[in-house]
């Protein structure tokens, strides 16, 4: 996310939710770390590996005889 657009989104925030100078500053910072964070990828996840996994299965035929 861009810092300019991560700066306003957290200085809106901050200004509804925050209540006095030292909470404002403190939401502000939470808000803007949080936006910062989501947007990051995750470098260290292995690429899925692609492909098809045959299985192989055996069916064995059932006989069912009637009792007499």
């Amino acid at each position: 996310m861009n810092n300019l657009f991560r700066g306003l989104i957290a200085g809106y925030g901050a200004k509804k939710l925050g209540g006095g100078c030292f909470s404002t500053i403190l939401i502000f910072i939470l808000i803007y770390w949080g936006l910062g964070t989501c947007n990051k990828q995750n470098n260290n996840v292995q690429p899925q590996r692609t492909g098809i996994i045959q299985i192989h299965t055996t069916v064995t035929p059932v006989t069912i005889q009637k009792p007499v």
